[in-house]
């Protein structure tokens, strides 16, 4: 159970930061001057999205490992 729920986590993670950076695209896109205060948003986030993914896929393997 613990393996899927980790490869849950991922898949969020991933489909989130696509997110991300498909909004980030189309604001600069639509205003180039702001691309730098885009670009920063855009990776903060991402960098919050990635920590909590590997949290949870790192407690999810452990939940796996811990019923042996």
């Amino acid at each position: 159970m613990g393996a899927i729920g980790a490869g849950l986590a991922v898949l969020g993670a991933g489909l989130g930061i696509g997110m991300i950076g498909k909004g980030a695209t189309e604001s600069i896109a639509r205003q180039p001057e702001a691309a730098g205060k885009i670009q920063t948003a855009m990776i903060i986030a991402a960098a919050l999205i990635e920590g909590v993914a590997l949290f949870a896929a790192v407690i999810g393997f452990m939940s796996v490992n811990a019923g042996n």
